[in-house]
């Protein structure tokens, strides 16, 4: 008997596609905010704590993990002939 608790491809491909678009808008704004952020810091030539290096790295860590899924995934999908 099939397991039909299992997400279908057409459910898992609507959900990436949400949460891609979810994480676009996301990163936009995040951006906005870091961009003036990183010009004050450089034209003031001020410091940050070493928290904020550790964790813009840690996100660095993460986009790059969630860029290798999704190619992963395109792929996949171009393999499917």
């Amino acid at each position: 008997m099939p397991d039909t608790k299992s997400p279908t491809v057409e459910f898992s491909l609507r959900m990436l596609s949400d949460a891609m678009g979810k994480a676009a808008e996301d990163l936009r704004i995040a951006r906005e905010a870091v961009e003036p952020a990183r010009l004050d810091i450089t034209t003031r030539n001020s410091s940050v704590t070493r928290t904020v290096v550790k964790d813009a790295e840690r996100v660095i860590n993460h986009l790059r993990e969630a860029d290798e899924s999704i190619s992963d995934v395109m792929k996949d999908l171009q393999e499917r002939g």
